[in-house]
Protein backbone atom coordinates (compact mmCIF):
# COMPACT_ATOMS: atom_id res chain seq x y z
CA UNK A 1 0.00 0.00 0.00
CA UNK A 2 1.32 3.44 -0.91
CA UNK A 3 2.28 5.74 1.93
CA UNK A 4 0.18 8.82 2.63
CA UNK A 5 1.50 11.94 0.87
CA UNK A 6 4.07 13.68 3.03
CA UNK A 7 4.78 10.65 5.23
CA UNK A 8 8.42 10.47 4.14
CA UNK A 9 8.90 14.19 4.78
CA UNK A 10 7.40 13.88 8.26
CA UNK A 11 9.72 10.95 8.94
CA UNK A 12 12.65 13.12 7.91
CA UNK A 13 11.63 15.66 10.53
CA UNK A 14 12.27 13.02 13.18
CA UNK A 15 15.72 12.42 11.66
CA UNK A 16 16.76 16.07 12.04
CA UNK A 17 19.65 16.58 14.44
CA UNK A 18 19.18 18.59 17.61
CA UNK A 19 21.68 21.43 17.96
CA UNK A 20 22.10 25.14 18.69
CA UNK A 21 19.33 26.11 16.23
CA UNK A 22 16.62 25.00 18.64
CA UNK A 23 16.37 27.12 21.76
CA UNK A 24 15.24 25.68 25.05
CA UNK A 25 16.21 22.09 24.27
CA UNK A 26 18.63 20.22 26.56
CA UNK A 27 22.26 21.09 25.70
CA UNK A 28 23.25 17.46 26.30
CA UNK A 29 20.85 16.39 23.55
CA UNK A 30 23.06 17.92 20.82
CA UNK A 31 23.69 15.35 18.12
CA UNK A 32 20.60 13.24 18.86
CA UNK A 33 17.89 13.12 16.26
CA UNK A 34 14.55 14.64 17.17
CA UNK A 35 13.08 11.15 17.13
CA UNK A 36 15.75 9.82 19.49
CA UNK A 37 15.19 12.71 21.89
CA UNK A 38 11.43 12.19 21.80
CA UNK A 39 11.90 8.49 22.55
CA UNK A 40 13.74 9.41 25.74
CA UNK A 41 10.51 11.00 27.04
CA UNK A 42 12.41 13.53 29.09
CA UNK A 43 10.65 15.66 31.65
CA UNK A 44 10.30 19.33 30.79
CA UNK A 45 11.33 20.36 34.32
CA UNK A 46 13.99 17.81 35.23
CA UNK A 47 15.24 16.60 31.85
CA UNK A 48 17.81 19.30 31.13
CA UNK A 49 15.63 21.79 29.24
CA UNK A 50 16.97 25.34 29.49
CA UNK A 51 14.82 28.39 30.10
CA UNK A 52 13.16 30.06 28.37
CA UNK A 53 11.29 27.16 26.82
CA UNK A 54 7.87 27.07 25.17
CA UNK A 55 5.76 23.96 25.66
CA UNK A 56 2.60 22.84 23.89
CA UNK A 57 0.17 20.78 25.95
CA UNK A 58 -0.42 17.35 24.39
CA UNK A 59 -3.80 16.92 26.06
CA UNK A 60 -5.10 20.39 25.26
CA UNK A 61 -3.95 20.20 21.66
CA UNK A 62 -5.83 16.94 21.22
CA UNK A 63 -8.91 18.43 22.87
CA UNK A 64 -8.90 21.44 20.53
CA UNK A 65 -8.42 19.31 17.43
CA UNK A 66 -11.34 17.07 18.39
CA UNK A 67 -13.61 19.97 19.35
CA UNK A 68 -13.29 21.79 16.03
CA UNK A 69 -13.64 18.57 14.07
CA UNK A 70 -16.97 17.88 15.74
CA UNK A 71 -18.04 21.53 15.48
CA UNK A 72 -17.51 21.63 11.72
CA UNK A 73 -19.30 18.33 11.23
CA UNK A 74 -22.23 19.41 13.42
CA UNK A 75 -22.75 22.55 11.34
CA UNK A 76 -22.23 20.98 7.93
CA UNK A 77 -19.03 22.91 7.26
CA UNK A 78 -15.96 21.83 5.36
CA UNK A 79 -12.86 22.91 7.26
CA UNK A 80 -9.59 24.32 5.94
CA UNK A 81 -7.86 25.66 9.08
CA UNK A 82 -5.48 28.55 8.56
CA UNK A 83 -2.04 26.93 8.68
CA UNK A 84 -0.14 30.23 8.83
CA UNK A 85 -1.00 30.18 12.54
CA UNK A 86 1.42 27.34 13.23
CA UNK A 87 3.29 26.58 9.98
CA UNK A 88 3.76 23.13 11.51
CA UNK A 89 3.33 20.27 9.01
CA UNK A 90 2.82 17.76 11.83
CA UNK A 91 -0.21 19.78 12.90
CA UNK A 92 -1.41 20.11 9.29
CA UNK A 93 -1.55 16.35 9.05
CA UNK A 94 -3.27 15.95 12.40
CA UNK A 95 -5.90 18.45 11.26
CA UNK A 96 -6.41 16.61 7.99
CA UNK A 97 -6.65 13.31 9.87
CA UNK A 98 -9.38 15.01 11.90
CA UNK A 99 -11.41 15.57 8.75
CA UNK A 100 -10.10 18.89 7.45
CA UNK A 101 -10.79 19.44 3.73
CA UNK A 102 -7.33 20.96 3.40
CA UNK A 103 -5.18 23.76 4.78
CA UNK A 104 -5.57 27.52 4.34
CA UNK A 105 -2.39 29.52 3.77
CA UNK A 106 -1.56 33.16 3.08
CA UNK A 107 1.50 33.37 0.80
CA UNK A 108 3.21 31.11 -1.75
CA UNK A 109 6.14 30.29 0.55
CA UNK A 110 3.68 28.69 2.96
CA UNK A 111 2.18 26.67 0.13
CA UNK A 112 5.64 25.38 -0.71
CA UNK A 113 6.00 24.13 2.87
CA UNK A 114 2.61 22.43 2.73
CA UNK A 115 3.39 20.79 -0.60
CA UNK A 116 6.75 19.56 0.68
CA UNK A 117 4.77 17.65 3.30
CA UNK A 118 2.14 16.25 0.96
CA UNK A 119 -0.83 18.55 1.53
CA UNK A 120 -3.17 17.99 -1.43
CA UNK A 121 -5.71 20.80 -0.94
CA UNK A 122 -4.80 24.40 -0.26
CA UNK A 123 -6.99 27.47 0.06
CA UNK A 124 -4.66 30.42 -0.53
CA UNK A 125 -6.42 33.35 1.15
CA UNK A 126 -4.65 35.98 -0.88
CA UNK A 127 -4.29 37.18 -4.45
CA UNK A 128 -1.08 35.97 -6.11
CA UNK A 129 0.39 38.22 -8.80
CA UNK A 130 4.07 37.28 -8.58
CA UNK A 131 4.96 35.48 -11.85
CA UNK A 132 7.60 33.22 -10.29
CA UNK A 133 5.14 32.03 -7.63
CA UNK A 134 2.40 31.52 -10.21
CA UNK A 135 4.69 29.49 -12.47
CA UNK A 136 5.59 27.29 -9.49
CA UNK A 137 1.91 26.80 -8.67
CA UNK A 138 1.23 25.90 -12.31
CA UNK A 139 4.05 23.34 -12.24
CA UNK A 140 2.58 21.80 -9.10
CA UNK A 141 -0.84 21.53 -10.72
CA UNK A 142 0.69 20.00 -13.85
CA UNK A 143 2.74 17.47 -11.91
CA UNK A 144 0.01 16.28 -9.54
CA UNK A 145 -3.57 15.80 -10.78
CA UNK A 146 -4.70 15.29 -7.17
CA UNK A 147 -3.43 18.71 -6.07
CA UNK A 148 -6.03 21.47 -5.80
CA UNK A 149 -5.33 25.10 -4.99
CA UNK A 150 -7.95 27.83 -4.72
CA UNK A 151 -6.89 31.48 -4.37
CA UNK A 152 -8.39 34.95 -4.29
CA UNK A 153 -8.84 37.46 -7.09
CA UNK A 154 -9.81 41.02 -6.21
CA UNK A 155 -8.96 43.17 -9.24
CA UNK A 156 -9.06 43.11 -13.04
CA UNK A 157 -5.38 44.03 -13.07
CA UNK A 158 -4.61 41.06 -10.84
CA UNK A 159 -6.47 38.75 -13.22
CA UNK A 160 -4.40 40.11 -16.11
CA UNK A 161 -1.13 39.50 -14.27
CA UNK A 162 -2.17 35.99 -13.29
CA UNK A 163 -3.21 35.17 -16.83
CA UNK A 164 0.12 36.37 -18.24
CA UNK A 165 2.08 34.14 -15.85
CA UNK A 166 -0.09 31.04 -16.30
CA UNK A 167 -0.23 30.79 -20.10
CA UNK A 168 1.76 27.55 -20.17
CA UNK A 169 -0.28 25.77 -17.46
CA UNK A 170 -2.09 22.63 -18.54
CA UNK A 171 -5.16 23.27 -16.38
CA UNK A 172 -6.75 26.45 -15.06
CA UNK A 173 -6.18 27.76 -11.57
CA UNK A 174 -9.30 27.85 -9.38
CA UNK A 175 -10.11 31.32 -8.02
CA UNK A 176 -12.74 32.94 -5.83
CA UNK A 177 -13.70 36.61 -5.90
CA UNK A 178 -12.75 38.16 -2.57
CA UNK A 179 -15.45 40.43 -1.16
CA UNK A 180 -14.07 43.24 1.00
CA UNK A 181 -15.29 43.39 4.58
CA UNK A 182 -16.18 47.05 4.15
CA UNK A 183 -14.86 50.48 3.40
CA UNK A 184 -11.44 50.89 4.99
CA UNK A 185 -11.03 47.14 5.48
CA UNK A 186 -8.09 45.19 4.14
CA UNK A 187 -8.14 43.54 0.69
CA UNK A 188 -11.11 42.56 -1.44
CA UNK A 189 -13.49 44.01 -3.99
CA UNK A 190 -15.54 46.91 -2.61
CA UNK A 191 -18.73 46.98 -4.67
CA UNK A 192 -21.06 44.54 -6.44
CA UNK A 193 -20.28 46.16 -9.78
CA UNK A 194 -16.54 45.69 -9.22
CA UNK A 195 -17.15 42.06 -8.20
CA UNK A 196 -18.95 41.51 -11.51
CA UNK A 197 -16.11 43.17 -13.42
CA UNK A 198 -13.52 40.90 -11.76
CA UNK A 199 -15.67 37.84 -12.48
CA UNK A 200 -16.01 38.96 -16.12
CA UNK A 201 -12.23 39.29 -16.33
CA UNK A 202 -11.82 35.73 -15.03
CA UNK A 203 -14.35 34.45 -17.57
CA UNK A 204 -12.35 36.13 -20.31
CA UNK A 205 -9.18 34.09 -19.77
CA UNK A 206 -8.52 30.38 -20.15
CA UNK A 207 -5.95 30.21 -17.34
CA UNK A 208 -8.39 30.82 -14.46
CA UNK A 209 -11.65 29.19 -13.38
CA UNK A 210 -14.14 30.97 -11.15
CA UNK A 211 -15.32 28.55 -8.45
CA UNK A 212 -16.82 30.77 -5.77
CA UNK A 213 -16.64 33.75 -3.46
CA UNK A 214 -14.83 34.34 -0.18
CA UNK A 215 -13.68 36.89 2.35
CA UNK A 216 -12.68 37.48 5.95
CA UNK A 217 -15.28 38.74 8.39
CA UNK A 218 -12.62 39.55 10.98
CA UNK A 219 -11.87 42.72 9.00
CA UNK A 220 -15.40 44.15 9.33
CA UNK A 221 -14.86 47.65 10.79
CA UNK A 222 -15.99 47.92 14.44
CA UNK A 223 -17.11 44.33 14.19
CA UNK A 224 -20.00 43.10 16.28
CA UNK A 225 -22.41 40.23 15.79
CA UNK A 226 -24.94 42.24 13.78
CA UNK A 227 -22.32 43.72 11.44
CA UNK A 228 -20.58 40.41 10.90
CA UNK A 229 -23.85 38.61 10.18
CA UNK A 230 -24.80 41.37 7.73
CA UNK A 231 -21.50 41.09 5.87
CA UNK A 232 -21.75 37.30 5.69
CA UNK A 233 -25.22 37.66 4.19
CA UNK A 234 -23.70 39.96 1.56
CA UNK A 235 -21.15 37.28 0.76
CA UNK A 236 -23.86 34.64 0.36
CA UNK A 237 -25.95 37.02 -1.75
CA UNK A 238 -22.96 37.53 -4.03
CA UNK A 239 -22.66 33.77 -4.51
CA UNK A 240 -26.38 33.53 -5.28
CA UNK A 241 -26.19 36.41 -7.78
CA UNK A 242 -23.16 34.92 -9.52
CA UNK A 243 -24.88 31.55 -9.74
CA UNK A 244 -28.04 33.04 -11.26
CA UNK A 245 -25.84 34.76 -13.85
CA UNK A 246 -24.28 31.41 -14.80
CA UNK A 247 -20.81 32.42 -13.63
CA UNK A 248 -20.11 29.00 -12.07
CA UNK A 249 -20.85 26.94 -15.17
CA UNK A 250 -17.30 25.61 -15.40
CA UNK A 251 -17.07 24.23 -11.84
CA UNK A 252 -18.48 21.09 -10.22
CA UNK A 253 -19.04 22.77 -6.84
CA UNK A 254 -19.40 26.34 -5.62
CA UNK A 255 -17.01 27.47 -2.89
CA UNK A 256 -18.30 29.93 -0.30
CA UNK A 257 -15.63 30.59 2.31
CA UNK A 258 -15.03 32.75 5.39
CA UNK A 259 -14.09 32.25 8.99
CA UNK A 260 -11.42 33.53 11.31
CA UNK A 261 -11.22 32.48 14.94
CA UNK A 262 -13.42 35.21 16.43
CA UNK A 263 -16.69 34.83 14.50
CA UNK A 264 -16.96 31.27 13.28
CA UNK A 265 -20.33 30.95 15.03
CA UNK A 266 -21.66 33.70 12.76
CA UNK A 267 -20.23 31.88 9.75
CA UNK A 268 -22.01 28.70 10.83
CA UNK A 269 -25.28 30.62 11.31
CA UNK A 270 -25.28 32.31 7.91
CA UNK A 271 -23.78 29.46 5.89
CA UNK A 272 -26.54 27.19 7.18
CA UNK A 273 -28.96 29.47 5.33
CA UNK A 274 -27.27 29.25 1.91
CA UNK A 275 -30.06 28.35 -0.51
CA UNK A 276 -29.88 25.55 -3.02
CA UNK A 277 -27.72 26.59 -5.95
CA UNK A 278 -27.10 25.09 -9.36
CA UNK A 279 -24.21 23.05 -7.99
CA UNK A 280 -23.27 21.60 -4.60
CA UNK A 281 -21.88 24.22 -2.22
CA UNK A 282 -18.60 23.78 -0.34
CA UNK A 283 -19.19 25.80 2.84
CA UNK A 284 -15.55 26.30 3.78
CA UNK A 285 -14.58 27.50 7.26
CA UNK A 286 -10.97 28.65 7.74
CA UNK A 287 -10.47 29.29 11.49
CA UNK A 288 -6.94 28.32 12.52
CA UNK A 289 -5.97 29.81 15.89
CA UNK A 290 -8.03 27.14 17.65
CA UNK A 291 -5.21 24.61 17.31
CA UNK A 292 -3.37 26.08 20.30
CA UNK A 293 -5.93 28.74 21.34
CA UNK A 294 -4.47 31.33 23.73
CA UNK A 295 -4.68 33.10 27.07
CA UNK A 296 -5.56 36.53 25.73
CA UNK A 297 -7.08 37.81 22.51
CA UNK A 298 -8.85 34.68 21.29
CA UNK A 299 -9.76 33.46 24.75
CA UNK A 300 -11.80 36.66 25.14
CA UNK A 301 -13.29 36.55 21.64
CA UNK A 302 -13.87 32.86 21.02
CA UNK A 303 -17.39 32.12 19.77
CA UNK A 304 -17.60 29.40 22.41
CA UNK A 305 -17.99 32.18 24.96
CA UNK A 306 -21.20 33.13 23.16
CA UNK A 307 -22.41 29.55 22.66
CA UNK A 308 -20.98 27.63 25.64
CA UNK A 309 -23.14 24.59 24.91
CA UNK A 310 -20.86 23.95 21.89
CA UNK A 311 -17.86 23.28 24.15
CA UNK A 312 -14.75 25.25 25.04
CA UNK A 313 -11.28 25.54 23.55
CA UNK A 314 -8.33 25.28 25.92
CA UNK A 315 -5.13 27.38 25.85
CA UNK A 316 -2.38 24.92 24.95
CA UNK A 317 0.78 27.06 25.18
CA UNK A 318 2.83 27.81 28.27
CA UNK A 319 6.11 29.71 28.21
CA UNK A 320 8.47 28.83 31.02
CA UNK A 321 11.10 31.35 32.11
CA UNK A 322 13.34 31.65 35.14
CA UNK A 323 13.66 34.47 37.65
CA UNK A 324 17.14 35.91 37.11
CA UNK A 325 16.85 39.12 39.12
CA UNK A 326 14.84 40.26 42.15
CA UNK A 327 16.06 43.84 42.68
CA UNK A 328 13.27 44.86 45.04
CA UNK A 329 10.18 43.58 46.81
CA UNK A 330 8.05 45.09 44.04
CA UNK A 331 9.99 43.93 41.02
CA UNK A 332 11.48 40.82 39.41
CA UNK A 333 12.80 39.84 36.00
CA UNK A 334 12.59 36.54 34.13
CA UNK A 335 14.74 35.52 31.17
CA UNK A 336 12.09 35.60 28.41
CA UNK A 337 11.27 38.64 26.34
CA UNK A 338 10.12 39.82 22.93
CA UNK A 339 12.21 37.16 21.18
CA UNK A 340 10.29 34.44 23.02
CA UNK A 341 6.76 35.64 23.78
CA UNK A 342 3.91 36.89 21.62
CA UNK A 343 3.35 40.56 22.43
CA UNK A 344 1.59 42.13 19.44
CA UNK A 345 -1.85 41.98 21.08
CA UNK A 346 -1.41 41.30 24.81
CA UNK A 347 1.44 40.78 27.24
CA UNK A 348 2.04 37.31 28.70
CA UNK A 349 0.13 36.38 31.84
CA UNK A 350 1.97 34.88 34.81
CA UNK A 351 0.07 31.72 35.78
CA UNK A 352 2.18 29.44 37.96
CA UNK A 353 5.49 29.36 39.84
CA UNK A 354 7.62 26.21 40.24
CA UNK A 355 10.20 25.79 43.00
CA UNK A 356 11.80 22.50 44.03
CA UNK A 357 9.31 20.54 41.95
CA UNK A 358 6.24 22.16 43.54
CA UNK A 359 3.88 24.22 41.40
CA UNK A 360 1.56 26.92 42.77
CA UNK A 361 -0.48 29.83 41.42
CA UNK A 362 1.44 32.99 40.53
CA UNK A 363 -0.44 35.09 43.07
CA UNK A 364 0.47 38.77 43.08
CA UNK A 365 2.66 38.55 39.96
CA UNK A 366 1.94 40.59 36.82
CA UNK A 367 3.91 40.98 33.60
CA UNK A 368 4.10 44.72 32.90
CA UNK A 369 6.57 44.98 30.00
CA UNK A 370 8.91 43.03 27.74
CA UNK A 371 12.48 43.83 26.78
CA UNK A 372 14.30 41.83 24.13
CA UNK A 373 15.29 39.05 26.54
CA UNK A 374 13.52 39.93 29.80
CA UNK A 375 9.97 40.16 31.08
CA UNK A 376 9.32 42.80 33.73
CA UNK A 377 7.31 41.48 36.66
CA UNK A 378 5.47 43.61 39.21
CA UNK A 379 5.19 41.73 42.48
CA UNK A 380 2.62 42.46 45.18
CA UNK A 381 3.30 41.76 48.89
CA UNK A 382 1.70 38.30 48.64
CA UNK A 383 4.04 37.24 45.81
CA UNK A 384 6.44 34.50 46.89
CA UNK A 385 9.16 34.69 44.27
CA UNK A 386 12.91 34.02 44.40
CA UNK A 387 15.79 34.03 41.96
CA UNK A 388 15.87 30.62 40.31
CA UNK A 389 12.09 30.02 40.38
CA UNK A 390 10.42 28.96 37.14
CA UNK A 391 7.44 31.08 36.07
CA UNK A 392 4.90 29.62 33.65
CA UNK A 393 3.18 32.22 31.49
CA UNK A 394 0.16 32.09 29.23
CA UNK A 395 0.44 33.78 25.82
CA UNK A 396 -1.87 35.77 23.60
CA UNK A 397 -2.15 35.35 19.82
CA UNK A 398 -0.86 31.97 18.64
CA UNK A 399 0.08 33.42 15.23
CA UNK A 400 3.02 35.21 16.83
CA UNK A 401 3.87 32.44 19.29
CA UNK A 402 4.63 29.60 16.89
CA UNK A 403 6.89 31.79 14.76
CA UNK A 404 9.41 32.35 17.56
CA UNK A 405 10.05 28.66 18.23
CA UNK A 406 11.29 26.37 15.43
CA UNK A 407 11.04 23.23 17.58
CA UNK A 408 8.42 23.08 20.35
CA UNK A 409 8.24 20.34 22.99
CA UNK A 410 4.84 18.63 23.11
CA UNK A 411 4.43 17.89 26.81
CA UNK A 412 1.92 15.90 28.82
CA UNK A 413 0.42 17.33 32.01
CA UNK A 414 3.11 15.73 34.17
CA UNK A 415 5.88 17.34 32.08
CA UNK A 416 6.75 14.27 30.00
CA UNK A 417 7.78 15.42 26.53
CA UNK A 418 6.34 13.00 23.98
CA UNK A 419 7.19 14.78 20.71
CA UNK A 420 8.57 17.97 19.17
CA UNK A 421 6.62 20.19 16.77
CA UNK A 422 8.71 21.65 13.92
CA UNK A 423 7.67 25.03 12.52
CA UNK A 424 8.65 26.73 9.25
CA UNK A 425 8.47 30.53 9.13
Amino acid sequence: MAAEPGTDALTRLAAERVDHRFKGLPPDADGLTVGELAAQRRNLFTGGFATPVLALSAERLEHNLELMETYAARHGLAFAPHGKTSMAPQLFHRQIERGAWGITLAVPHQVRVARAFGVRRVFLANEVVDPAALRWIAAQLDADPDFRLVCYVDSVRGVQLMDAALRTASRPLDVVVELSAGEGARTGVRTEAECAAVADAVAGVATLRLVGVAGYEGEVPQADSAKVHAWLRQLVALAVEFDKAGRFSATEEIVVSAGGSAWFDAVADVFAQIPELSRPVLRLLRSGAYVSHDDGHYRRLTPFNRVPEEGALEPAFRLWAQVVSRPSAEQAFVNAGKRDAAHDLDLPVAQVVRRDGVERPAAGIDVTALSDQHAWLRTAPEADLEVGDWVGMGLSHPCTSFDKWPLIPLAQADGTVVDYIRTFF
